[in-house]
């Protein structure tokens, strides 16, 4: 150690861990497997082998919160201590934005506080000393089924937005999805990402722009779009409103009305005629839209916001790849259903034909578990890494997908499950 360096021996080991990871991230012979080992144990801050469980309180850092909010990702115990870090760091409209569900969020709510009703079945005696979170999607594999969800204009919460957050990913492998009215184009994404991510299409009301969309998110290698169909009704975002309130600033140079001024600073638009767009969803939409955007997706088409039987079945029969379940985070309606509530549904009615994905109310490893053991084939987390933006960044970002997964490999011993295959419906008890 040189005479600069002023690190602590662990704080030194801590980043020269993660820079190696980093540059394994970025080989082009690194398995999926070896990946899926890196990634628990960068989460667990351990090195890649089987490390023995430590109690000692004396080895966390001490580093202390201010008025009990933490001041570097390292201090975060879980993911909920990146929500009050976001809060202070974020403008109250911005945050009102990323804290809003819809009426009296409710279903918000429900979303999180559903899992409490789904108990987990450990297992004993089980080597689980090596466990591999990998999955396949569309021939892709990822060292973890924990996607990361499209969420709009991350330039909000920070100025590096989607690019950091592609960054961040790319160090432990978690897909991405790409939102239309992300603040960073799919070409610098894809680059940030090193590796192709998937895009959430908002078609609207002007099949041109469509059609554009989709050209240049395929251009740039996305595998999948992923159409959003649960905007259709509007919403009441009072907790967004409320938030606005006690917002100092002059809004109106960026919300000044008008959708050529919506998406005025979103690159997806760029050299876009929008003349003759009045609304971002397609209101308008049916089936008959489907069919008319599979004619037209070369990859992989999605539907994002199917919570039914019925509606799973009729996306079958429309030559969907894969459904996520979703209620837009509980931003779409205020049903009082809860995703994971209904995923089951989604998943028998797919019979195994398709993947089922599902987002709403992700906050644990724990969550992640329950969610495959129900018939989901991967899971998508939302605010929470947009927490660890808002917060400190990409650091943030990675701190929330590192404790995500340490949690998720911790849970997965538990059962007994060395692999996605053993997380079962036997894993799990579902209290009426």
């Amino acid at each position: 150690m040189n005479e600069l360096d002023i690190r602590t021996p662990s704080e030194a080991a801590l980043t020269d861990r993660r820079n190696f990871i980093r540059f394994l991230a970025a080989s082009p012979v690194l398995t999926p497997t070896a990946m899926s080992a890196l990634v628990s144990a960068l989460a667990a801050g351990v090195s890649g082998e089987a490390a023995a469980q430590s109690y000692d309180v004396l080895r966390a850092p001490q580093q202390k919160a201010v008025d009990g909010i933490i001041t570097a990702p390292e201090q975060a115990l879980n993911v909920f201590d990146f929500e009050p870090a976001a809060k202070k760091a974020l403008p109250p409209a911005h945050y009102g934005y990323l804290a809003s569900g819809v009426d009296g969020d409710a279903t918000l709510r429900l979303n999180h506080e559903a899992f409490d009703e789904i108990a987990i079945r450990v297992r004993r005696l089980i080597d689980v000393r090596k466990v591999d979170t990998s999955v396949t999607l569309f021939g892709q594999t990822y060292p973890t089924p924990i996607l990361l969800a499209p969420v709009s204009s991350q330039g909000a919460f920070h100025p590096e937005a989607e690019a950091a957050v592609a960054r961040a990913a790319k160090v432990t492998g978690n897909g991405v999805i790409l939102s239309t009215v992300g603040s960073t184009s799919i070409e610098d994404v894809t680059e940030a990402r090193g590796a192709p991510v998937w895009y959430m299409l908002y078609p609207t009301d002007d099949w041109s722009v469509t059609e554009a969309l989709v050209k240049r998110a395929e251009a740039a290698g996305a595998p999948a779009i992923v159409l959003t169909v649960d905007r259709q009704g509007g919403r009441n975002t009072e907790t967004l409103f409320r938030f606005r309130r006690d917002d100092t600033r002059d809004c109106k140079g960026c919300h000044a009305g008008g959708f050529a001024n919506e998406v005025s600073r979103k690159p997806m638009f760029d050299d876009l005629d929008v003349s003759k767009v009045t609304n971002l969803y397609g209101t308008g939409m049916t089936w008959d839209f489907v069919d008319r955007l599979r004619k037209i997706v070369k990859g992989k088409l999605v539907l994002k916001g199917i919570v039914t039987r019925e509606d799973t079945e009729i996306a079958l029969k429309h030559g969907v790849d894969a459904i996520i379940v979703s209620n837009h985070g509980g931003r779409a309606e205020e049903s009082l259903e809860p995703t994971i509530r209904a995923l089951p549904e989604v998943v028998a009615a797919a019979n195994g034909q398709i993947p089922i994905l599902i987002d709403g109310g992700f906050r644990r490893g724990t969550d992640v578990l329950k969610a495959l053991a129900l018939g989901a084939s991967a899971v998508c987390v939302g605010r929470p890494y947009c927490w660890g933006l808002a917060a400190f960044g990409e650091p943030g970002v990675a701190a929330v997908l590192a404790i995500l997964q340490r949690e998720f490999v911790t849970i997965m011993k538990q059962v007994g499950a060395t692999k996605l295959s053993e997380i079962t419906k036997d894993s799990v008890i579902v209290r009426s």
